[in-house]
């Protein structure tokens, strides 16, 4: 991999000659880490990218970024060197639109489709409600972490690392409390809508109109669980991601 691919990606499983590589894309406020345990899922000849965001974990120093154009502009840069093997993307809530956004511009700058592009817990341009919790401070930042839930709640329970959390806490709601996605966009790319039957923050029929953004073919997939509901039966989740990254593979959409 480059050296821009190196900085804003994580391989936590190296693979010498993969078939194709799976892009992870973390929720606001997450990090690289929260795809730590994903590669005992996935096929051997599966890679797995883990995208790190400015403004955490081993990026700390680096400013956040708080627009979304900013930060899928240079996702997609940086993912351009690895387009040798077929790529498939997998955004869990922000990241959701963060992979819908890099797939287009793969597509439509670089001609690059990705084999498929799955978006979690996420509501698709038409239906995006901007989030602006931001707006409150850090006290509706965290109000709102809260309410969304999910295992990193643990840790802004500690002045330490709530200190060390918040900024990119921050960041990323300000990108997505700015973020206007155009409704026009579309992709060719098949397209997998996953979301939990008791998300507090997207309903089945918002996520079912993922459909509208793609030419390709499309799947909803409702599981039982909130917002992180990923999180609840990794088992069964990771069952699915490599059924799904195995049809991908024979190139069945």
């Amino acid at each position: 991999m480059s050296e821009q691919t190196d900085v804003w990606f994580r391989r936590f499983k190296r693979v010498p000659r993969p078939r194709l590589r799976l892009v992870g894309l973390p929720h606001a406020g997450g990090a690289a880490s929260m795809f730590r345990n994903w590669p005992q899922w996935l096929p051997d000849d599966v890679e797995l990218l883990g995208a790190c965001y400015p403004g955490r974990q081993d990026r700390l120093g680096d400013p956040c970024v708080t627009r979304m154009e900013e930060l899928a502009d240079a996702l997609t840069e940086a993912l351009l060197p690895v387009t040798e093997q077929p790529l498939a993307l997998f955004g869990h809530s922000m990241g959701a639109s963060v992979a819908f956004e890099v797939a287009h511009r793969l597509e439509h700058r670089h001609g690059v489709v990705p084999t498929v592009v799955f978006v979690s817990g996420q509501q698709p341009p038409a239906r995006y409600r901007n989030n602006q919790a931001h707006l409150g401070g850090d006290a509706g930042l965290l109000a709102e972490v809260e309410r969304l839930g999910g295992d990193g709640t643990k840790f802004l329970d500690s002045p330490e690392m709530r200190e060390l959390l918040m900024p990119a806490i921050r960041g990323d709601f300000a990108l997505m409390g700015s973020y206007r996605p155009d409704p026009s966009l579309r992709i060719t790319a098949p397209v997998e809508a996953w979301v939990g039957d008791a998300d507090c923050d997207v309903t089945v029929e918002e996520t079912r109109a993922w459909s509208d953004t793609t030419s390709g073919a499309f799947n909803l997939r409702v599981f039982s669980g909130d917002h992180f509901y990923l999180t609840a039966d990794t088992e069964e989740f990771g069952r699915r991601v490599d059924e799904r990254l195995s049809l991908a593979a024979v190139g069945t959409h």
